[in-house]
């Protein structure tokens, strides 16, 4: 068996090292520079391309539309640019009085739904709406949705609701068409079977 000394590599001199660390060591040329520059500039480019692919998108003038309740009145924003069937639906249908008479005939702690002219969740205008969504409309407080059966997403007609607190997992799922953004105090206040005395439509875009 060899000496384990053997099996040693010869230690490179002092001067042989430090040739081999000054190598190293010499600063990158200007094309160097160059070069990670560019690249940097091409990544921001990519990453500004992406945001702005994904950055929320504006909802447009709104549509006001003012409720009467039992309870008082609260002013809903209609997205018309956004969520053009659905708006365009509801607007008919309120500008008709369909709506007017009609109950609440669902509260509960998170939400509350009308627009039922049967009264128990079951009716609707006669027909139904092809579904839409927009990404950027979320089930937030206030959030205002078309109702439907949960088997056809296009079965939506004339009944909608009102979440009172957020509901994330109904996003992409029904068609948000606005927001209540006065009077949620009176929206919390309402009791099942409480009266939509009007829905009248305030002002639309130009």
């Amino acid at each position: 068996m060899a000496p384990k000394d053997n099996l040693r590599q010869p230690a490179p001199s002092k001067r042989k090292v430090s040739r081999q660390v000054s190598r190293h060591q010499v600063a990158p040329k200007p094309r160097d520079k160059q070069t990670q520059l560019v690249v940097g500039v091409i990544a921001l480019m990519v990453v500004l391309a992406v945001a702005v692919m994904f950055w929320p998108r504006g909802l447009g003038e709104p549509t006001v539309a003012k409720v009467v309740t039992d309870q008082g009145e609260f002013t809903m924003h209609l997205y018309a640019e956004r969520m053009p069937i659905t708006v365009a639906n509801f607007v008919k249908l309120a500008e008709e009085g369909f709506y007017d008479g009609l109950k609440f005939h669902r509260v509960e702690d998170w939400v509350v739904q009308g627009g039922d002219p049967s009264g128990d969740g079951t009716g609707g205008p006669g027909y139904t709406v092809q579904f839409e969504s927009f990404r950027w409309l979320r089930h937030d407080r206030g959030a205002i949705g078309m109702a439907r059966r949960s088997d056809d997403r296009n079965s939506a007609g004339s009944q909608f609701y009102i979440v009172k607190e957020a509901a994330p997992s109904l996003n992409s799922e029904y068609a948000i068409f606005g927001k209540v953004v006065e009077g949620m105090d009176v929206v919390d206040k309402l009791v099942k079977d409480d009266t939509i005395v009007s829905v009248t439509i305030v002002s639309k875009p130009q």
